[in-house]
């Protein structure tokens, strides 16, 4: 394995700028009528087993038609763009049982599902539970409705699922790690190498019931070859909250914001409107994600309202070790604690007592 640094500029299909994406399609997959067709059995065969979400695999719901959408999606995550778009699914008709059924039985064809708290949940959701914004330490980004800086999630694979759109705003906004990479290194040769050291992150901002404060990650691996991304500034920041973290360098602090900078840069993002039964998925070492800020429905029924995978998938990518947040834990019979909802209607509706 050769871990050394290669300060020169990433070429490939996952170094897109979204000002060349916007007007084309080809990052839109969509549905045809058997596949959707598929999907919507299969989805109500998992509501009546009632299958338990840690242990049902793959092998229990076969796919045929949805075959080539399968192999699309992989090979755009594992060595295309990094993401695609999924369209075509009816969730206005469905009901979320039925929608969740769905997109869980879509994982289990991409990755293993793992637990994303520390109650073992392995659906979540992306809902405002309150009226808190960002600037509350005690507030979780995937619970309020402000706009959310670029970043990385705690899996191979993150995958959002529209059940209802916002009132307005609240689109979602991918950015390409690597055109990052490039750019800083193309200003800031001098800075870039800073980027492939370890840095302390916030884990208790993202998960108010993890096990430790911070874990460390630097925020690019380069490895045989092969580039990746694991990125979140405000994480980095906010850990500087905490007296027994080492204190961030004058050229650390300037290459965080030069990469916060970067990253909003215009014509870099790509900027997607979810349209109810939209279904993103994210490779994360490929691309960061965000949101723009929104404004609900007053009715609490029509809030805006996505379902949300982590996924752990393996595609031979080599990492540097401890690259990312690699302690988060697949799903499993041990991840059976006080609070986690591990059937799927259950797990369909959202924890209002969690994340508030």
């Amino acid at each position: 394995m050769t871990t050394a640094i290669d300060l020169s500029p990433i070429s490939g299909p996952s170094a897109w700028r979204g000002d060349e994406l916007v007007n084309s399609t080809e990052w839109i997959y969509q549905l045809s009528d058997a596949e959707r067709t598929e999907l919507e059995e299969l989805g109500r065969r998992f509501v009546a087993d009632d299958p338990d979400l840690r242990t049902v695999t793959a092998a229990d719901y076969p796919l045929s038609a949805c075959v080539g959408l399968n192999e699309e999606c992989a090979r755009q995550m594992d060595s295309g763009r990094g993401f695609i778009l999924v369209r075509g699914l009816h969730t206005e008709e469905y009901g979320d049982t039925l929608a969740a059924a769905i997109f869980y039985v879509m994982g289990l064809h991409l990755g293993v599902p793992m637990k994303q708290n520390e109650m073992g949940d392995v659906l979540d959701h992306v809902i405002a539970t309150s009226n808190k914004t960002l600037d509350d330490p005690s507030a979780l980004p995937s619970r309020v409705r402000d706009r959310l800086p670029f970043h990385s999630d705690s899996s191979d694979v993150v995958a959002l699922m529209c059940l209802r759109a916002a009132r307005a705003g609240g689109a979602s906004s991918l950015v390409s790690g690597t055109t990052i990479y490039n750019e800083i290194l193309r200003r800031r040769p001098d800075l870039a190498p800073l980027l492939f050291e370890p840095f302390h992150w916030d884990w208790y901002k993202q998960d108010h019931d993890a096990p430790a404060k911070t874990y460390e990650s630097p925020i690019c691996s380069y490895v045989d070859g092969i580039f990746s991304t694991y990125a979140g500034t405000s994480m980095i920041f906010s850990a500087q909250d905490y007296p027994e973290v080492p204190r961030l360098t004058e050229a650390q602090i300037e290459l965080l914001h030069l990469y916060d900078e970067v990253a909003q840069a215009p014509g870099l993002a790509l900027d997607m409107d979810f349209q109810p039964g939209d279904v993103q998925w994210l490779l994360n070492y490929a691309a960061l994600h965000s949101r723009t800020g929104y404004v609900d429905f007053p009715e609490p029924q029509r809030r805006r309202h996505l379902l949300r995978l982590w996924l752990k998938r393996d595609v031979g990518r080599p990492l540097v070790e401890g690259f990312g947040k690699n302690v988060v834990t697949e799903r499993g019979t041990e991840a059976a604690v006080a609070g986690g909802r591990f059937r799927i209607a259950e797990a369909a509706e959202p924890n209002f007592e969690w994340g508030n």
